[in-house]
C-alpha cells in the first residue's frame, strides 16, 4: 500500500486517524504495482518553495466540492504544460497560497492559508478550509510565485437543523469530449446553482481517434488510458476545456464515478477478460487519478484499488444526498452483459449492485434522515427500461434492471419504513427519463414509492433527436414512465419544502459550437406525493 510517510501534511493526519471499513482487499502486492512504472524517480523536496514555472500554471482551472455547515474543498493543480509529461512542472514540491473571501473583489477575505504540492499527487491541491459560515457564498483564488487563479465561486450548506426556503441544484454526466463541444457546461456555469451534481463519466477511457474533436493532435489521448500518467493526462485533456472550467467555477460539486473512469462496465474486480490482478492494478490507477483531479476530501483518498467514495453530504432541513458507488461493489453482470430478457439470475436475491454493506448503510440512512427530501445521488437508471417492443421484456443488464433484487429490496424498504420523498438522481443512458417508482412495475395498480429523474449526457451520443426510435419504444412499454428525450444537456432542479422541479435543458447541437440550449420541459414533484407531473 501506499506509505503514510509519503502523504502530504495536508492530509496524514486525516487519513492517519481513518477507520475506513473496506469491503473489497487485495494485496499489498497488487497496490505497489499499481503505482509503479508510472513515475520516473521522485526526489522529494527538502522544502517547500513559490518558484515555479515562468508559464501560467492554473491551465487547468479551479474547482470547489462537498460543502459542509463550516467548510468546502478547495481543488487545482500545476500544470502550466498540460499535456506534456507531469503537467510540465519539475518533479519536487512548491507551496501553494489561497484565499477564500466574502466577496468576488477580495475586500472581506475570511480565510487564507498556504498548503504543499508535491509530485507524488501530480501537483493537485486539495485545501479542506473549515471556519466557514453556513448556507453563504464566497469566492475563493489560487496563487503560485507572481501568478493567481481564476476565481471560483462556492456556496457551503446550511446548518444540520437550518431552515431554507429554496436549494437550486443541477445534475450532469456523461462528457465523451470528442463528441461534442461543452456548450450545456456553458449554461450551467450560467445559471449559477448553489451545487452541482456530476454523477459519472467525467472522462472515457477510449482511445479519442474519431469525432468532433479527435485528440486535438495529442498522441496519448489516441490510446486507452492505463497507467497512472495515461489517466493523468486524460483529466487535463479534458479540464483544458473552457466550458468544463466555467462549470467548475460556478458551483460546488458533488462527484462520483461510473464506469469509465476506470473501464467499460467494470464490476467490482472484474472487467471482461482482463485478469483480475491485472485489472485492479488498472484500477488503482484510474481511482488515483480521480481522486487527484476531483475536489475531495482526505477520506476518499484511494488505498490501492480501493476507494470509499460513497458518502452522505445534507442540507438543513431540506435535503440529503446519499452519493452511491454502483461500481465498486457489484456483482458482476449476467447474461453476457448487454440488452437480454430478465431472467432467475438478473433476480437473484443473492447478488447486489451496491454490494450489501453499502445496502445497508443506504437504507440505515434513509430511515435516519429527517430532511423534507432524501436524494440518491447514484450512477444509472433504477426504472425498469423494457427496450423491447411488443410482448416479452428485453433490459439492461448493466443498470438496475440486471440487479432486480436490489432494486426490490430498495423500494420495499422505502414503502415498509414509511421514507418520504425519495427523489433517485441518475445519469448512464445518454437520454433524458422521468419515471415514477412503483413497487411492482408490471402492476398497474402498484403503490409508487419514489421518484426518478435521469439526466442526459453533455455530450456522449452526439447531436442526438428529441425522440428517437428507442425512445419512443420506452415510452411505450414503460407506462410508469412520464418522459423521454434523447438530446444532450442536463437538469437544472429547485427544490423548496413543498415542490421538487426539474428543468430539462437541452441543447439543439453538440456537433456546433454555440448552439442554443433551452428548457425542454419541466416537471414537478408535490412533497407527500412521488408521482411526476408537468409544473
Amino acid at each position: 500500500m501506499t506509505s503514510r510517510r509519503s502523504l502530504p501534511p495536508a492530509l496524514a493526519p486525516a487519513l492517519a486517524a481513518m477507520a475506513r471499513r473496506r469491503f473489497l482487499t487485495v494485496t499489498g502486492a497488487a497496490a505497489g504495482l499499481a503505482l509503479a512504472g508510472t513515475l520516473p524517480g521522485i526526489t522529494p523536496a527538502s522544502a517547500a518553495t513559490t518558484s515555479g514555472s515562468k508559464d501560467y500554471p492554473f491551465t487547468l482551472g479551479v474547482a470547489s466540492g462537498d460543502p459542509l455547515p463550516d467548510g468546502v474543498v478547495l481543488w487545482t493543480r500545476l500544470a502550466p504544460e498540460p499535456l506534456a509529461p507531469f503537467g510540465g512542472m519539475d518533479q519536487r514540491a512548491y507551496s501553494l497560497q489561497w484565499e477564500v473571501a466574502a466577496d468576488r473583489r477580495f475586500a472581506r477575505v475570511v480565510r487564507r492559508g498556504t498548503t504543499r504540492v508535491a509530485p507524488e499527487y501530480g501537483h493537485t491541491a486539495h485545501v479542506d478550509v473549515r471556519g466557514l459560515r453556513p448556507w453563504r457564498e464566497y469566492f475563493y483564488r489560487f496563487r503560485s510565485g507572481s501568478h493567481i487563479s481564476p476565481v471560483g465561486r462556492t456556496r457551503t450548506a446550511p446548518a444540520p437543523q437550518q431552515e431554507i426556503s429554496r436549494l437550486s441544484l443541477a445534475f450532469a454526466s456523461c462528457q465523451a469530449i470528442w463528441e461534442g463541444w461543452y456548450t450545456a457546461h456553458r449554461d450551467l456555469a450560467a445559471r449559477q446553482h448553489d451545487v452541482v451534481l456530476f454523477l459519472g463519466d467525467y472522462i472515457y477511457e477510449f482511445g479519442i481517434d474519431r469525432g468532433i474533436r479527435p485528440g486535438d493532435g495529442d498522441e496519448y489521448q489516441t490510446r486507452q488510458t492505463v497507467t497512472l500518467d495515461d489517466y493523468r493526462r486524460r483529466y487535463a485533456y479534458y479540464k483544458t476545456d473552457p466550458d468544463l472550467q466555467a462549470a467548475h467555477q460556478s458551483a460546488p460539486w458533488i462527484v462520483t464515478y461510473d464506469d469509465h473512469e476506470v473501464v467499460d462496465n467494470w464490476a467490482g474486480d472484474n472487467a471482461g477478460n482482463t485478469p483480475a490482478d491485472q485489472f485492479l492494478v488498472r484500477r488503482a490507477n484510474a481511482f488515483r487519478a480521480y481522486w487527484e483531479h476531483m475536489p475531495l476530501r482526505a477520506p476518499q483518498f484511494p488505498e490501492g484499488p480501493d476507494m470509499q467514495l460513497y458518502r452522505r453530504l445534507r442540507y438543513g432541513r431540506l435535503a440529503e444526498f446519499s452519493v452511491l458507488d454502483t461500481r465498486q461493489y457489484r456483482d458482476d453482470q449476467v447474461n453476457g452483459d448487454g440488452i437480454k430478457p430478465p431472467n432467475e439470475a438478473t433476480a437473484g436475491p443473492g447478488r447486489s449492485l451496491l454490494g450489501f454493506p453499502q445496502e445497508r448503510w443506504l437504507y440505515d440512512g434513509l430511515t435516519a434522515s429527517r430532511t423534507q427530501w432524501n436524494v440518491l445521488a447514484q450512477q444509472t437508471a433504477v426504472t425498469l427500461l423494457d427496450t423491447l417492443a411488443g410482448p416479452g421484456e428485453a433490459v439492461p443488464m448493466d443498470t438496475w434492471d440486471g440487479y432486480s433484487a436490489s432494486r426490490d429490496r430498495l423500494l420495499r424498504t422505502i414503502d415498509q419504513r414509511g421514507i418520504r420523498n425519495v427523489v433517485s438522481l441518475a445519469g448512464d443512458l445518454h437520454r433524458s427519463v422521468a419515471s415514477d417508482l412503483a413497487l411492482d412495475f408490471k402492476d398497474p395498480d402498484s403503490r409508487t414509492v419514489a421518484t426518478e429523474f435521469v439526466g442526459t449526457s453533455i455530450s456522449s451520443g452526439l447531436d442526438g433527436e428529441d425522440l428517437d426510435a428507442g425512445g419512443r419504444v420506452l415510452l411505450d412499454e414503460n407506462p410508469h414512465m412520464k418522459f423521454g428525450n434523447f438530446r444532450r444537456g442536463y437538469v437544472s432542479c429547485e427544490l423548496t419544502p413543498q415542490l421538487w422541479r426539474s428543468d430539462f435543458r437541452v441543447c439543439d447541437q453538440v456537433t456546433v459550437p454555440d448552439s442554443p440550449v433551452r428548457s425542454r420541459t419541466v416537471l414537478a414533484v408535490e412533497s407527500g406525493t412521488p408521482t411526476v407531473h408537468e409544473a
